[in-house]
């Protein structure tokens, strides 16, 4: 890769320090150790609070910065507090407008690596492969149609619209050289759209940035009570009314439940919520991540269960290697749960049963032997299965491969 001028376009970059933030800043550090000369498309920051970054507010529309040897080119989109349907399309339009523009500015690329979540960053990575005689390679962190249909987004007279934009995917996955994502559940649902070759990049974990080993009490979880902990986006997927009833079963002189995060449903759900040992916080930086999640005894992660998601949670991976059993509600289908069994890492709930629910928690507060050899299990899993250094080391050497085709 030395010497190569590779284009990565994604809405979501540093500091932006969580999920598909993390990741996309990852693979970029990863090209640049590689020898690779990188510019970098992207936004302003602004998740998951939802709004542009303090630091950013003041600066004009199109910047252009240096961050850690990537060049950056940002361009300030439209962000709702709100996001509703038309909300994110606006949202999507906005940052997909200024992108385009400032593609424009880059002249060199041998490759094109774009991010989706948004399909229309590989709409601007296929524009630009090809004025630029490149080769262009799409990562999938999330299919976002599907995602929006499964969320009940596509409910009244949006029908047409999604029929549109699926036939619109389609013809932009057709374009691409390669298309990674991040899951075997994803690769089976991106065969059903394309004939593009494909390639598994799961998600990973660097085991020395979630380490029980090193981790100190967090501020936000010093209770002497049995403590439960969610930290991630509090948003349409997750399943809060079956929250509420478990939180209400919990006996609430033993558990403290903690929710640190933000998102769409985050205030809704602070709002709605009267009960005094469960207690909210915004997102801790990065560097805090690992005492935070290794201060909780147990975590929980109620997903939808009518929604298949095929996406491998980027918070699971940070849950397991916290050393810590996991609580999860999902699809019987999703890989999530085919993760956790074979780590014996918690449980996985298939169906919203408050009382199983409470159950397996009592269980795991009252037994404490228990509860740390699920978590020494689901550790020494995660790190054997999703390592960040040969994950991004094997990626790296197909880029080469594609590159010299």
């Amino acid at each position: 890769m030395k010497g190569k001028h590779i284009t990565f376009i994604g809405l979501n970059y540093a500091p932006e320090d969580t999920a598909i933030g993390l990741y996309s800043t990852q693979m970029v550090e990863a090209l640049l150790d590689a020898g690779a000369i990188v510019n970098v498309v992207t936004a302003f920051p602004y998740y998951p609070q939802w709004k542009i970054a303090q630091d950013y507010q003041d600066q004009p529309n199109y910047l252009q910065e240096e961050l850690n040897g990537a060049q950056l080119y940002r361009y300030k989109q439209y962000v709702p507090e709100t996001p509703t349907f038309l909300k994110r399309i606006l949202h999507i339009l906005s940052f997909t407008k200024g992108s385009f523009f400032n593609l424009r500015k880059i002249k060199k690329t041998d490759l094109v690596i774009s991010i989706i979540p948004f399909t229309s960053s590989a709409w601007l990575a296929g524009y630009h492969a090809r004025t630029r005689q490149a080769k262009s390679w799409i990562h999938i962190q999330d299919f976002e149609f599907d995602a929006a249909l499964q969320s009940g987004l596509s409910s009244g007279g949006k029908k047409a619209i999604f029929k549109f934009l699926f036939s619109l995917e389609k013809g932009i996955l057709h374009k691409a050289d390669v298309i990674s994502t991040i899951s075997h559940n994803m690769i089976a649902k991106l065969e059903t759209k394309t004939t593009t070759p494909n390639y598994y990049l799961p998600n990973w974990i660097d085991e020395s940035q979630v380490n029980p080993a090193t981790a100190v009490q967090h501020a936000y979880l010093k209770s002497d009570k049995f403590k439960l902990l969610y930290s991630g986006n509090v948003g349409d997927k997750q399943d809060w009314e079956f929250f509420s009833a478990f939180a209400k079963a919990l006996p609430p002189q033993h558990y403290d439940i903690i929710i640190v995060g933000a998102g769409a449903k985050y205030q809704q759900l602070k709002d709605a919520t009267n009960q005094e040992n469960i207690h909210f916080y915004d997102p801790v930086p990065f560097e805090e991540l690992s005492d935070l999640l290794c201060s909780a005894d147990a975590h929980f992660l109620f997903q939808k269960t009518e929604v298949l998601d095929t996406v491998m949670p980027s918070k699971l991976l940070g849950m397991m290697a916290s050393q810590k059993p996991s609580l999860v509600l999902g699809n019987q289908n999703s890989e999530v749960k085919q993760v956790m069994e074979l780590a014996n890492a918690g449980h996985y709930l298939i169906t919203p049963e408050v009382e199983q629910a409470v159950h397996i928690l009592e269980k795991w507060r009252t037994d404490p032997a228990f509860c740390s050899h699920i978590g020494k299990q689901s550790r020494d899993y995660v790190i054997d299965k999703f390592a960040r250094k040969p994950i991004l080391e094997n990626w790296i050497e197909q880029l080469q491969l594609l590159i010299e085709e």
